[in-house]
């Protein structure tokens, strides 16, 4: 399929617009094994939030509970029955990584910052329409489900969507790009009937 039949017009395909590395091999199912782990993780824990009417914070504090209540007694057993303790790596953040986070933050904030300002100064009637749009989009969506039920269904979304399009895109951009001609010629319609007089003077 030309460029030109494609959706969007677009010359890229779909792992290259999804960035090409490893994410976009998980979000298309070119590592298997990846992938099922996040979808069986993410119906497994919604399953979990719903049955048990558990909260994320819930969840951690117990999980992380679990954890250390696990190493602490393995350690103190290891060290009365004379056997090794387990082998755990010690984490700590870098000053350089601490400076990379700190300076990427500082861009993104800033960023959000100016944004917000040009738009109570009402300098970008364009961008606060979009944002306006944005969350009466959130507003909307969250009137509908809780945060919790968003994330799993987004995560769900992101994992199943662009794989189903990759192995049906031929399909997909042959329907939507007809549905797209049929509607503008429909439109064209609609504008000569509604406008006659735009017809008599081309």
């Amino acid at each position: 399929m030309s460029s030109s039949e494609k959706l969007f017009k677009r010359e890229r395909t779909v792992h290259e617009i999804l960035g090409g590395g490893i994410v976009a091999d998980v979000m298309l199912w070119r590592k298997k094994n990846v992938s099922v782990g996040i979808v069986t993780v993410t119906i497994g824990s919604w399953m979990v939030f719903e049955t048990f009417s558990y909260t994320i914070l819930t969840l951690i504090s117990s999980v992380l509970l679990l954890m250390l209540s696990i190493l602490f007694l393995w350690s103190k057993s290891a060290s009365i029955l004379n056997r090794p303790s387990p082998a755990l790596p010690e984490f700590q953040v870098s000053e350089a990584m601490a400076e990379e986070a700190s300076k990427l933050l500082r861009i993104h904030v800033n960023k959000l910052f100016q944004v917000s300002y040009d738009i109570a100064m009402g300098r970008d009637s364009e961008m606060f329409i979009k944002v306006a749009v944005y969350l009466f989009l959130v507003a909307f969506i969250g009137s509908l489900m809780d945060f919790q039920t968003l994330c799993h269904t987004g995560v769900l979304v992101v994992m199943v969507v662009p794989a189903f399009y990759e192995r049906y895109e031929d399909h997909i951009d042959g329907s939507m790009v007809f549905i797209y001609n049929k509607s503008k010629e429909l439109y064209l319609r609609l504008e000569i009937w509604a406008y006659p007089e735009h017809k008599k003077l081309s």
